[in-house]
């Protein structure tokens, strides 16, 4: 990336000017992610964590996790990267089949996946690799042997994402000429249950929708974003959220720079109010296995929110998509993959609702 450096030095300057955010909070995981944070080298890495700790209180030993692709992972860029306070890689796999990568327009091989993940393993022992479901033409076989490659490679986290269909993309355009058939639904769901059966018999825990760890792998960051905790957004199009606040840098690399040149901070911020935050813990919470907490929404929003939940769910509750753990309310396995449509059957529009 061009002008790397300068970046860098904004990064380090944003980390400063915003260390009155979180004064008796400790910083618990560092990542790096969005685009592709491999390309810092070392050096880059360790100015970014010094400022961290320079600026923040930081518990003893937190997660630092950095994202990166297979055609990235070298082995002397592994080797530099261990060298570093990274302790944990999150690798954009995808898939294990040269002709999915290629549908999706990835960069590296499947042969460059499995040697990147046999490399990084000499160095790291807590990895995690993206795998993607629903892709056209991707046979039930071929996912399940997706799924058992990770497996085998003894990877102990693994997020799955259904494929998404941008805007102004090479598949966006494949589908609309019909040369490959269109995004479905049903595959998906399909691909799916058959994941959550893969991992359940190898010991992996669906800790949220998309993420399955084994025991002591789940990843910190995730759970921490899902569970409602604060967390600053650092460099271009970075969000934040205080609790009560959603925040989010400008996405343009050049202005960025040239705002925290100026002592400025390029970030729109938006105040959450009750309403909102009520609706974005039944998303995030019925993800979860930690689920949604009534006397949580009873002793945070009001207990008209705990009366107005409980009536909406009464439908899901019967179907048994949902269903009640003493005080908190879950997801069935019959509901996981319709878990944010659900949610969003849960939300309140308005206070008189």
């Amino acid at each position: 990336m061009k002008y790397t450096n300068e970046m860098v030095t904004a990064l380090c300057d944003e980390l400063r000017f915003r260390e009155s955010e979180i004064p008796n909070n400790l910083i618990k995981t560092i990542y790096f992610g969005g685009g592709t944070p491999s390309v810092l080298d070392t050096p880059q890495i360790n100015r970014i964590i010094d400022a961290v700790y320079a600026h923040y209180q930081v518990v003893d030993n937190p997660e630092i996790t950095l994202e990166a692709n297979p055609d990235d992972l070298t082995s002397e860029k592994l080797e530099q990267l261990a060298a570093s306070p990274i302790n944990r890689l999150s690798i954009g796999v995808q898939s294990f089949y040269d002709q999915d990568l290629k549908l999706m327009n990835r960069a590296h091989n499947a042969g460059e996946a499995q040697e990147c993940i046999k490399n990084a393993k000499a160095y790291f022992d807590n990895l995690s690799i993206d795998l993607i479901y629903g892709i056209p033409d991707l046979s039930n076989d071929r996912w399940r042997d997706n799924i058992y490659k990770a497996i085998e490679l003894g990877i102990p986290h693994i997020s799955s994402y259904a494929l998404t269909v941008e805007e102004n993309t090479a598949l966006k355009s494949f589908i609309e000429k019909g040369l490959i058939p269109q995004v479905d639904d049903k595959v998906a769901h399909e691909h799916f249950n058959i994941l959550l059966d893969a991992m359940q018999l190898h010991g992996y825990k669906n800790y949220e929708f998309s993420n399955f760890g084994k025991e002591g792998y789940f990843s910190q960051n995730n759970t921490a974003y899902w569970t409602g905790k604060s967390y600053i957004g650092i460099g271009p199009s970075a969000h934040s959220f205080d609790g009560n606040r959603r925040g989010w840098n400008i996405n343009n690399n050049v202005k960025y720079m040239k705002a925290i040149q100026a002592g400025e901070l390029p970030i729109e911020i938006e105040e959450l109010s009750t309403v909102d935050r009520y609706n974005e813990y039944i998303m995030t919470g019925l993800r979860t296995i930690y689920g949604v907490s009534l006397e949580k929404i009873t002793n945070d929003y009001g207990p008209q929110f705990k009366d107005y939940l409980l009536e909406q769910a009464t439908d899901y509750l019967k179907d048994h998509l949902l269903y009640l753990d003493g005080d908190t309310l879950l997801v069935t396995r019959k509901g996981k993959f319709l878990s944010d449509g659900i949610a969003s059957e849960l939300f309140m529009l308005n206070l008189n609702a």
